[in-house]
């Protein structure tokens, strides 16, 4: 008996289409109309034999394209306002349209600049805090953006009853800038932290607000060897803006990276 074989395929399709469009699967064969009013639960009730039997010819599919903003592969140049203080650099100001903790009030804004050539990363949902906002008892990851050739940046937001039971503490309330890092390092690094990473620490002021600041060379870090931070506490939670890079991008991105950092704030 001769092996059944189902018809040829084709595929067609695109993920940059602008909008939401139906995307069609067709065969050689008929076409099967389908009704746009039946349910999806109809629609996956046509049979495999349809399908082998060459009856199934059109199937649709919809793609939504993701948000502009969110998209790894367009730069933040092309759509961000640039910066009053350098118009080299572009001002990213966060809103509650950028983050879940943002939406649920968790977090204050906070902003700083980038280089236009920058790139936003989409952020996995269980690392966003959308899962818990707005009770997260863990750090989660606020947004991140990445260079290839010179490095990346991320906002990490960590609770502050994690750190302290002073409701609406300051930073300096929480402790030192030493045992601050002590509890975020691994945040930093992607892994563990060893205070021997730790080269450099310092305090600054803007206006009523604190930020502790770190210099550290982490050999086994998973963000980079090089890394750049940046503290604060304001509301519920404390913020930790970190800037990375690994050996090969840190030389001709030092300075790049240590601008982006002193530019943040909340």
């Amino acid at each position: 008996m001769a092996a059944a074989s189902a018809p040829p395929v084709s595929t067609i399709f695109s993920a940059t289409t602008p909008t939401s469009k139906p995307v069609f699967i067709y065969s050689n064969f008929s076409k099967l109309t389908l009704n746009p009013h039946q349910s999806s639960k109809e629609l996956t009730s046509i049979s495999r034999r349809q399908f082998l039997n060459g009856s199934l010819a059109l199937v649709p599919l919809v793609i939504s394209p993701p948000p502009p903003s969110q998209a790894k592969e367009i730069e933040v140049g092309s759509y961000l306002p640039k910066s009053p203080v350098d118009p080299s650099f572009v001002l990213f100001k966060a809103t509650p349209k950028d983050t879940p903790a943002l939406r649920a009030g968790n977090v204050q804004p906070y902003q700083f600049i980038l280089p236009p050539t920058w790139k936003q990363l989409r952020i996995a949902n269980i690392l966003s805090g959308n899962y818990c906002q707005p009770k997260c008892a863990e750090p989660w990851v606020e947004v991140k953006f990445e260079d290839e050739k010179q490095g990346k940046v991320q906002v990490v937001a960590s609770p502050l009853i994690r750190l302290t039971n002073k409701p609406n503490a300051t930073i300096e309330d929480i402790g030192s800038p030493d045992k601050l890092i002590a509890s975020l390092g691994p945040f930093v690094t992607g892994n563990t932290f060893d205070p021997d990473e730790l080269i450099e620490t310092s305090v600054e002021k803007h206006g009523d607000q604190t930020y502790y600041k770190y210099i550290l060379e982490t050999p086994y870090a998973l963000t980079g060897s090089h890394n750049l931070a940046k503290a604060t506490a304001k509301g519920n939670t404390v913020i930790l803006f970190v800037a990375s890079a690994n050996d090969k991008q840190w030389p001709s991105s030092q300075k790049t990276l240590q601008a982006i950092l002193d530019s943040f704030e909340v």
